[in-house]
């Protein structure tokens, strides 16, 4: 079960950035990166170009660069700061067939996330 996922509310640890707080846009599990709202900005510089419907516009845009999930921590709920994630098994009934379910925990807290 990943520790971050799409939607979560991070604060980055380490790097330019550090102190700021964003939602998870993505998340690339292959290589370990996550793209936070408002974090890691860079300028791209465009060409006026082509698309199929008609001219597309050029110039610069800002996008969000991915940074190393190592860099980031998940927001705990309740204390509203960065927290470790663990993992809590527990067991639960549906259509009469009891079943394992894992469920994200902040370790400052120990709330559910």
């Amino acid at each position: 079960m990943a520790r971050i996922k799409k939607g979560d509310l991070v604060v980055v640890i380490t790097g330019r950035d550090k102190g700021k707080q964003g939602r998870v846009l993505e998340v690339d599990v292959e290589r370990d990166r996550v793209i936070v709202e408002g974090v890691q900005r860079m300028k791209r510089h465009t060409k006026v170009g082509q698309s199929g419907r008609g001219a597309k516009t050029g110039g610069i845009e800002t996008i969000e660069a991915a940074i190393h999930a190592s860099n980031v921590m998940v927001v705990d709920p309740e204390t509203k700061k960065g927290t470790r994630v663990g993992i809590r098994t527990e067991t639960v009934e549906r259509d009469g067939v009891e079943r394992t379910q894992r469920v994200r925990v902040a370790k400052r807290s120990g709330k559910d996330i």
